[in-house]
């Protein structure tokens, strides 16, 4: 099963009252691409955060941002620095007595004046707090890959609708070149036919000769065979893969080769009906590239 590479998970855990969520994303990227962001108290756990993510996620860009929760009042508690609080106090009394101004720092303003007191949060478990992070973390990225896959059936559904539209065109070439051979033998025989009737001579080796040669030239069939082959494989591949088992770079490289064999046949199409079909395979073509680009 092919992986989408749009995707969201979402996790949490707790520590001594301490709530932490955790909310992951991914979107399209040529390779993958982690970035993290920890609170202060797991600043230390990215590498080991990139390496989880690493184990479940082939590619993408994947944004993990963990959040410690506020709830309700602080957990922590508060320290008042006596000391500071005085020489705020002395300073308010020195300058109403040096300039004759009454002082009116009261404990309210006290309290809010710059390190007089503060909030100290409570250190938790290392340990806790590391087994914390590696289980929500493995829940958001199982709620992330779960989408990942949702996603990547839907783009199968799409794939193969367009595949359908793709052996149709091909099919209809086949008719058609048939036609459009047959239609160039009558016009050299015609040719050569009315070159008798003028000078009275035919040459009927060289005209054999440019028969073959002409049709050689309208020739699409060694094209269109390639063409179901790499249809064939694009299916092998969306249903064969594994997992998160990247496989979207060698889908964008089946639709580069049938964009070259949709070209070849494009510059061999010398009649008007098929070069418009061939217009069609190339848009076919490029919607499912477009798409192949979310492919894990």
């Amino acid at each position: 099963m092919i992986h989408s590479m749009t995707g969201f998970g979402r996790g949490a855990f707790q520590v001594e009252g301490q709530n932490f969520e955790i909310e992951v994303r991914s979107v399209n990227h040529r390779h993958l691409d982690v970035r993290v962001r920890l609170p202060r108290l797991l600043a230390d756990q990215e590498t080991a955060a990139k390496s989880q993510v690493k184990a479940s996620v082939g590619r993408g860009k994947v944004d993990v941002t963990v959040t410690q929760v506020e709830a309700g009042a602080s957990s922590g508690e508060i320290e008042l620095d006596a000391e500071a609080a005085a020489q705020y106090v002395n300073a308010a009394r020195q300058l109403g007595e040096s300039h004759g101004l009454e002082s009116k720092l009261d404990v309210t303003n006290l309290l809010s004046m710059p390190g007089v007191v503060r909030v100290v949060e409570p250190e938790l478990p290392e340990s806790d707090l590391v087994a914390g992070l590696e289980q929500g973390l493995g829940e958001a990225l199982s709620g992330l890959v779960n989408m990942r896959a949702t996603e990547g059936e839907k783009l199968v559904a799409e794939f193969e609708g367009r595949l359908a539209k793709v052996m149709a065109l091909v099919d209809s070439f086949e008719e058609r070149s048939e036609l459009v051979v047959e239609a160039a033998r009558e016009r050299l025989r015609n040719r050569a036919e009315q070159i008798r009737q003028d000078v009275g001579l035919l040459d009927e080796a060289r005209l054999h000769q440019e028969i073959v040669i002409a049709a050689d030239r309208l020739d699409i069939v060694e094209e269109l065979v390639r063409l179901r082959s790499h249809v064939s494989q694009f299916r092998e591949v969306t249903s064969g893969a594994g997992d998160a088992q990247p496989v979207g770079r060698q889908l964008d490289f089946l639709l580069q080769e049938m964009a070259r064999e949709a070209n070849t046949v494009g510059s061999k199409a010398n009649d008007a009906p098929l070069a418009h079909k061939v217009v069609e395979l190339k848009t076919e073509l490029e919607r499912l590239r477009e798409q192949v680009q979310n492919v894990a």
